[in-house]
């Protein structure tokens, strides 16, 4: 009988340790402005980045990855909704300038809009938003109202990541849930934000969760903790080593919440996505390789971002993907891994990349951007970039990854049918609900064929 009862106990808790939780959480980290060169996986030598390598090892690297916007808000739209951002007039950074129609209180992610967070609890996830949020800085738009059960971050682009030292304004709190953490509590927000994420996976551990974790780093101000920078006293200039010093730290938070998954089990059933918001930024001493242009652009290294996605057993490691993605793709994505139906009624413009991983066939015909006057598409190996009144920029990017030849007097038929899809495009956008902060001359300047080199790319953010 004692021996009945042994093996049915066997039975049992190998038939309980054999039925993991069918529905796999969900990882989506974000680092911000990043340079495309500066992680160890995309070529970069001078800033260690052994963790987020070992996910492009472990994973799918894309090579050919974009963000639907090359300034932090309306990135994080298209990432939060899986569409353009612009169909719900989300085109600009908030500035302080509505459109005729709109006042400041629609500054925001449109309540209309359905996020990755509402889909996924309303599929029985645990959610929670960690870090910056930057979708508005009104009750309505607050995270615990997008369908996220718990809030730890701020609510602006970027704030201090030590405690600031004089009065701080309410949107650069950091939040935890409702209640404001004292400045006195803050020690380095990288740190802080590492450890929320590590206490959520422990607590969630045996249900399905989705964890958006949107690291500010490496945008500016830009401070280290001394024991990173002294890591990094061989880099002479102080931006560059103040920057080389964050993303350091941010990398080893990301390997302590990807070891925290692995120790308590969940590895095998985490589908992980590492992206970065759009390209190096033009204040903070990034890299962007060979790509030209940078934060802000349409340039590709505007646009064009490091993007990693990880899930044992059903990505395939050591995985290289060439073909054009987007960051619109995450949220199909995820809903396809957790076979979770969608909520909303609209039609997303991103595509669950999972079927197209081991095949030839492309995701999407084209990808589009723009960004007031700026705007761009790309389809296949050709980009064509628009700019107001001045000429139409177009490009072989298979030939020309840095965007030194403007073919589009050679190619009257592409620069044609590109202008047409691009215009039938745009047909389904709003009107922006509010404008830009730096109008129109610096899209105009930072476009122009002239405007070369970094330290020239750098005067127009």
């Amino acid at each position: 009988m004692k021996i009945v009862l042994w093996m049915a106990g066997l039975f049992l808790c190998l038939h309980v340790n054999a039925q993991p939780n069918k529905k796999p959480n969900i990882l989506v980290i974000v680092s911000d402005d990043g340079g495309y060169a500066d992680f160890g996986c995309y070529g970069g030598t001078q800033i260690p980045t052994p963790h987020i390598n070992a996910l492009a090892t472990e994973g799918v690297r894309f090579t050919n990855a974009y963000v639907s916007a090359s300034v932090c808000a309306p990135s994080r739209a298209g990432i939060l909704t899986g569409r353009y951002q612009q169909r719900f007039g989300f085109e600009h950074n908030m500035s302080g300038k509505p459109s005729p129609g709109y006042t400041e209180a629609d500054m925001g992610l449109d309540l209309n809009q359905k996020t990755i967070a509402d889909e996924l609890k309303a599929n029985g996830y645990r959610t929670i938003a960690i870090g910056k949020w930057h979708q508005g800085n009104t009750s309505a738009y607050f995270p615990l109202n997008r369908g996220f059960d718990e809030f730890y971050g701020f609510k602006e682009g970027h704030r201090d990541f030590f405690p600031f030292k004089e009065t701080r304004e309410e949107p650069f709190a950091l939040y935890d849930n409702q209640t404001i953490v004292p400045e006195k509590d803050i020690t380095y927000l990288t740190d802080m934000f590492t450890q929320r994420a590590v206490d959520f996976i422990d607590q969630n551990q045996r249900r399905p969760f989705f964890m958006y974790l949107a690291y500010n780093a490496i945008h500016t101000p830009l401070q280290a903790k001394q024991q990173d920078l002294e890591r990094f006293g061989f880099i002479k200039e102080k931006k560059r080593q103040t920057y080389a010093a964050m993303m350091s730290s941010m990398d080893a938070g990301i390997g302590t919440v990807l070891r925290t998954l692995k120790e308590k089990g969940l590895e095998n059933n985490t589908l992980v996505f590492f992206i970065n918001d759009n390209g190096g930024a033009t204040n903070n001493a990034s890299d962007n390789g060979l790509l030209r242009g940078m934060k802000g652009s349409k340039w590709e290294g505007g646009i064009r971002v490091a993007t990693i996605m990880k899930w044992p057993g059903h990505i395939r490691a050591h995985t290289v993907y060439n073909k054009p993605v987007i960051s619109l793709d995450i949220l199909p994505t995820a809903l396809a891994a957790a076979h979770a139906k969608q909520t909303a009624s609209y039609a997303l413009d991103g595509v669950n990349l999972l079927p197209y991983l081991n095949t030839e066939k492309t995701p999407h015909k084209a990808l589009f951007w723009r960004r007031g006057i700026a705007a761009a598409v790309r389809s296949g190996k050709w980009k064509l970039i628009r700019v107001q009144s001045d000429p139409i920029l177009l490009f072989d990017l298979e030939a020309d990854i840095s965007e030194t030849r403007n073919l589009a007097a050679q190619h009257p038929p592409i620069v044609k049918d590109l202008l047409q899809q691009l215009e039938q495009w745009e047909k389904g956008l709003q009107t922006p609900h509010w404008g830009s902060s730096f109008g129109g001359y610096n899209q105009i300047m930072k476009h122009k064929m002239e405007t070369k080199g970094r330290d020239m790319e750098r005067k127009y953010p």
